[in-house]
């Protein structure tokens, strides 16, 4: 598969089934992989920017390091791999990304409302000004993650840990905060406005200038 044939081929959408193929570093910048099958792919370093994972299956695929900025990431990846990767400018709309490992992506200017992300590790993950509203984060790991703000309206964070993440200015109007973990978190000038804390912890946390029911 990695030959300049075979490259422009999975490039203009000609191969559909890549499971457990290796594509490592790779160049499929802008590359058509709409409702491709990717399942236990390799693509450490992978270059994807502006490709079109639209329905793409990313079951497991480990996508450590990639650069996916301005990628259409509307896809399917239970426990993908994309620690540390370039996601900025990325549309996210309702993906499904259950359990997957995003720890220090760049995701500023990204939107990822509706999507599946309960379970995802965040930790120090770059969501400046991230469009997170409706997106489910029940149990994800969001320790020390920057979502300066983020826009998280009506979005589920029941059981989420988010101890020293910077939340200044975020709005979580409506948001589902019940059981979550804001221990020396910043939520300075943030907005929790009719939202549910119920057994929320907020230990050490900033909350100066914070809207509160």
């Amino acid at each position: 598969m990695d030959s300049v044939m075979d490259t422009e081929q999975i490039r203009n959408g000609h191969h559909r089934n890549l499971a457990g193929a290796c594509l490592e570093d790779l160049d499929l910048s802008q590359a058509n992989l709409q409702g491709a099958n990717l399942a236990g792919s390799k693509l450490i370093g992978t270059n994807l920017q502006g490709a079109n994972l639209e329905g793409a299956c990313l079951d497991g695929a480990n996508l450590m390091g990639c650069q996916l900025n301005q990628a259409n990431l509307r896809a399917n990846g239970w426990g993908v791999n994309l620690l540390r990767s370039n996601l900025t400018a990325v549309d996210g709309r309702g993906a499904n990304l259950r359990g997957g490992n995003l720890m220090g992506v760049q995701a500023s200017q990204s939107v990822f409302s509706g999507a599946f992300l309960n379970g995802a590790n965040l930790g120090t993950a770059n969501l400046q000004g991230v469009d997170l509203r409706g997106a489910d984060l029940r149990g994800a790991n969001l320790t020390q993650a920057n979502l300066q703000g983020a826009d998280l309206r009506g979005a589920n964070l029941e059981g989420a840990i988010l101890i020293e993440a910077n939340l200044e200015e975020a709005d979580l109007q409506g948001a589902n905060l019940c059981g979550a973990n804001f221990t020396r978190a910043n939520l300075l000038c943030a907005d929790l406005e009719q939202g549910t804390h119920a057994g929320a912890t907020f230990n050490g946390a900033c909350v100066k200038g914070t809207i509160l029911d």
